[in-house]
């Protein structure tokens, strides 16, 4: 209970009375819609009981006064270019004053960015980085419409943050817009729509909560506000630790399945404070093998132990959090540098192992070696440097073939061993 309550308490602290959330609260989008505007246009995801689910949302709107000026079909996984191109042009021809996107973090980063193209026009790319849509709208004096993001999966957070991510299947590499400006203004996430979730949707996202809240820890370590990016993430990954397992094998636990939401919640702040690195990186590169959760908590214990010299104090916060659940038995305090990357590293594995969950990227189908290829290509990229820079050992883009391709081999194998530190 401890770790709900602060859980809520951090929320607060985030998003105010801006933010609602919990059980049974799909029917207060009508009135949010209409303090926002008259004509709605909604981009919606596909799932079991996804139909009663959009019609209180609809019955809603009615009841409020708002028009209903069409209803989108959502994206594929991680948003396709393809998909993103024709939910833009759904998006032009509703000339909707309000939005909402109603669906997972694909379907929510699909409606960010078609909002962007709608309104800002010009070509993703123009966008992809950091800070490039608010420099626009600023240039040409523009606003964006007001979008109601309506969370349906304990997951990505996408309905509070400023992340969207676009695939261009044809490379097989995804690419991310971060703005404050596509923030969404009304986050909503009904925590009963996750009930339901099945187990590999629900190991993805919790585990996903987790990368968010462990990447900024280790990105953290010497900003000024250190302490409270802990507290943040020790609640988050706290949450998930206490309470997957639970759901994995009770998946009816209502209280465990909230746990999870106001976890993923959690990570979501965390990543408004500050940035992800190494396994989400390394994640936009597995997109047509993994899905983007299941992808970034396979490879973070692995980047665990790179950049375990420079993350002491947060690996031993983390290493507990595991210890508690039984997951090592290693005396942390003991332990420092490499070999305490390396017990915490194996603390996360033995949980995966645990709740059935892959550990090497040769488990995955469909792995080969142009997928370290590529990831190490992307590395490189400018528009990911952010990721490179955030990295508590930051690594430029000539350092990226003798260091990140060992962290790479290292998880395809297995091997923590293999892992080179600088």
């Amino acid at each position: 209970m401890k770790y709900k309550d602060a859980a809520k308490k951090l929320l607060e602290e985030f998003k105010g009375s801006s933010y609602i959330y919990g059980r049974d609260v799909l029917d207060t989008v009508g009135k949010t819609a209409a303090e926002a505007g008259s004509k709605a246009c909604i981009v919606t995801s596909t799932f079991p009981g996804s139909e009663g689910y959009l019609k209180i949302i609809t019955d809603s709107l009615a009841s409020s006064g708002v028009e209903l000026a069409g209803t989108v079909h959502g994206p594929g996984p991680n948003v396709p270019l393809e998909e993103l191109r024709r939910i833009t042009e759904a998006l032009k021809s509703s000339e909707a004053d309000v939005i909402i996107s109603f669906g997972g973090g694909s379907t929510i980063d699909a409606l960010k960015a078609a909002e962007v193209l709608r309104t800002l026009g010009g070509d993703i790319e123009d966008y992809f980085g950091v800070g490039n849509v608010t420099k626009a709208v600023e240039e040409r004096n523009v606003t964006l419409t007001p979008h109601i993001a309506v969370q349906t999966v304990a997951s990505s957070g996408a309905h509070l943050t400023k992340y969207s991510n676009i695939t261009n299947v044809e490379t097989g590499q995804k690419k991310l817009i971060v703005d404050e400006a596509i923030v969404p203004s009304n986050p909503v996430f009904d925590f009963s729509v996750t009930y339901a979730a099945p187990k590999n949707l629900t190991m993805d996202g919790a585990l996903d909560g987790i990368a968010h809240c462990l990447e900024v820890l280790y990105g953290s370590v010497r900003a000024p506000n250190y302490q409270y990016i802990s507290d943040v993430a020790k609640t988050g990954i706290s949450l998930v630790v206490e309470n997957l397992e639970t759901v994995i094998k009770d998946p009816e636990n209502k209280d465990a399945r909230d746990a999870l939401c106001l976890a993923t919640d959690i990570g979501a702040y965390a990543i408004m404070l500050g940035g992800t690195n190494g396994g989400h990186l390394t994640s936009f590169s597995l997109v047509d093998i993994l899905s983007h959760g299941r992808a970034c908590a396979m490879m973070n214990p692995y980047y665990t132990v790179f950049f375990a010299p420079a993350v002491e104090d947060a690996l031993r916060m983390v290493g507990n959090i595991y210890k508690q659940a039984g997951f090592t038995e290693a005396d942390l305090d003991a332990l420092s540098g490499r070999e305490l990357g390396v017990a915490v590293a194996e603390a996360m594995l033995a949980m995966s192992r645990k709740i059935e969950f892959p550990v090497t990227l040769s488990e995955v189908e469909g792995f080969t070696q142009g997928h370290i290829d590529r990831a190490l290509a992307a590395a490189k990229n400018p528009q990911l440097k952010m990721k490179l820079q955030n990295m508590p050992v930051p690594l430029d883009a000539d350092l990226i073939d003798e260091y990140m391709a060992p962290i790479l081999i290292a998880a395809r194998d297995g091997d923590l061993s293999l892992i080179k530190n600088l």
